[in-house]
């Protein structure tokens, strides 16, 4: 996994409640066997009947061809537990989510995949996005994970609060599996110990096998 320390660039306001991954990573659009992730993007959004684009959709323009931040409202990412929401995401540049709130699964798959995950109260929300519409995506935000800030034009530093656990796996760029191999020396010493004391566990067999 990619670790995250803090990423800078066009922050794209997508200001609705409730958005899902269905609609986040509509997979089904997709015929190949290794989608194009960047294209599948709020694919039936982006596209009308004909293939052709709807120009005034905010990922068909030019200013957010390549965002760094996206922003939005309540239960971001709700619906089914597709990762391949978050990887539509990665695929545009994508590396940070705000939001007033973000469904539980869709966020762990964004730390399993070096995406911050920002959660903020609804009025500290309000303030940002006023700021994130007057810039337009032609100036930069910056979300950073070390001081815990999100800093860009027309006002001060936001702060926002994540676990220990959380901020040391994007910053380490370790998923589960890394996050237990951090434990490995322990993980052996007790294997040891268990081997030792209660040699009948080693041995034992899943009938299921035999």
């Amino acid at each position: 996994m990619t670790p995250f320390t803090s990423i800078t660039g066009p922050c794209v306001p997508v200001l609705e409640d409730d958005l899902n991954t269905d609609q986040i990573a509509p997979i089904q659009m997709s015929r190949e066997l290794k989608p194009d992730y960047a294209d599948l993007l709020f694919k039936r959004q982006r596209e009308n009947p004909d293939g052709s684009r709807v120009e005034g959709h905010i990922f068909n323009q030019p200013r957010y061809a390549r965002p760094a931040i996206l922003m939005s409202r309540h239960n971001f990412g709700c619906g089914s537990s597709r990762e391949a929401a978050v990887w539509c995401l990665t695929a545009v540049g994508i590396r940070c989510v705000v939001a007033r709130s973000i469904a539980d699964i869709f966020r762990e798959n964004c730390l399993q995949n070096g995406v911050l995950p920002i959660e903020l109260d609804d009025a500290t929300a309000e303030a940002l996005e006023k700021r994130v519409l007057a810039a337009d995506g032609n100036i930069a935000f910056t979300a950073d994970l070390p001081s815990q800030t999100i800093r860009g034009p027309g006002g001060g530093d936001v702060g926002f609060e994540i676990s220990a656990s959380d901020k040391m796996r994007l910053i380490e760029g370790l998923d589960d599996i890394g996050v237990t191999l951090k434990h490995d020396a322990d993980i052996k010493a007790w294997e040891t110990t268990a081997g030792s004391r209660l040699p009948w566990m080693q041995q034992a067999r899943d009938k299921r096998l035999t």
